[in-house]
């Protein structure tokens, strides 16, 4: 029994360090101005409310060390202006892939390995609120009759989300991260991913306004390398992208980009793809770029690469050149 008893008393630990960061949060917000915040920005409104949770902590004399304390504090300004529990992991860039599987299991990738972090949520209502706090700011939404989301995030990592009834035990999400600073034709060149010769091919294919489509499996890099080959357009050609959740980063000064969106809580106003898709063919593009094409846009796409918008792209899942014709 001796070996087990360490393991209790951190639990117990835990537990009362959860405790205080969620009464100290709930302290901040009832002393909060909401009229003198407004007028504060960036990391003057960081620091004073920084100044205001150490006050907090003085008052609930805590019997934490001070790399505790500094901790705490963290976490309730990550609380109060992030994404909560997530920003430690958004902040660590060997992290490739975020996945959260209800509130008390999350994992993460790492150089193409699975783990299992020591992050929590404090129950399946903390997630919801994280969950939401990131789609609302790209004016979408999730609840009982829309229980699925794609969304992009601040730092253009793609986030997906599946709630209850659909996912059984606590909302489920999915997070693809691109990184702050994405790959680059260098970069996929000292990789050995291209050579010199299949770059000459590739470029020289998009400045003959040759329609390519990057087919492959589920995190194969295909918007990776979508990103890469648009570096190759004119910098005076018209671009219109469209995309369900915006994640290209073109480099070019002229594109328009447009995004789909889902249908409101009555069950109306979806804009899809293929509304997209005929849109765009009003906007006189040059070239229409979808990030995944997998519904009846497809036909569109074809047709627009048929009647004089040469030179568009796509990507779709596929397992190999002759499916992704078919």
């Amino acid at each position: 029994m001796r070996p087990m008893a360490p393991t209790a008393r951190t639990s117990e630990s835990r537990l009362s360090f959860d405790e205080l960061k969620q009464r100290i949060h709930s302290k901040l917000v009832d002393k909060l101005d909401l009229s003198k915040i407004s007028q504060l920005e960036g990391e003057v409104l960081r620091r004073e409310i920084r100044l205001l949770v150490e006050h907090l902590c003085d008052s609930e004399n805590t019997m934490l060390n001070r790399s505790e304390r500094e901790r705490l504090i963290d976490e309730v300004l990550d609380e109060t202006f992030g994404l909560g529990p997530l920003e430690s992991l958004l902040k660590d860039p060997t992290i490739s892939d975020i996945l959260i599987n209800g509130p008390k299991n999350v994992y993460v990738e790492r150089r193409g390995k699975l783990e299992k972090t020591n992050v929590t949520f404090r129950d399946n209502e903390h997630l919801l609120q994280i969950i939401d706090r990131i789609i609302s700011k790209v004016g979408r939404r999730v609840d009982e009759t829309c229980p699925m989301v794609d969304a992009r995030m601040p730092d253009g990592s793609r986030f997906n989300a599946i709630i209850p009834p659909l996912a059984l035990d606590g909302p489920a999400v999915s997070i693809r991260r691109f990184g702050r600073n994405p790959l680059k034709l260098e970069d996929l060149l000292n990789l050995k991913a291209l050579t010199p010769e299949m770059v000459m091919l590739l470029e020289g294919a998009i400045k003959a306004r040759l329609n390519i489509i990057i087919a492959g499996g589920t995190g194969s890099g295909k918007t990776t390398l979508l990103n890469v080959l648009s570096s190759f357009i004119p910098n005076n050609e018209r671009i219109v992208t469209i995309e369900d959740a915006a994640e290209l980063q073109l480099q070019q000064e002229h594109v328009v980009r447009l995004e789909t969106r889902p249908p409101n809580i009555e069950g109306k106003g979806a804009i899809t793809a293929t509304d997209l898709v005929r849109n765009a063919l009003r906007m006189r593009p040059e070239r229409i770029i979808i990030g995944e094409c997998r519904g009846p846009e497809a036909l569109d796409m074809l047709q627009a690469m048929n009647t004089g918008h040469e030179g568009s792209m796509t990507t779709l899942h596929a397992n190999s050149p002759r499916d992704a014709l078919a």
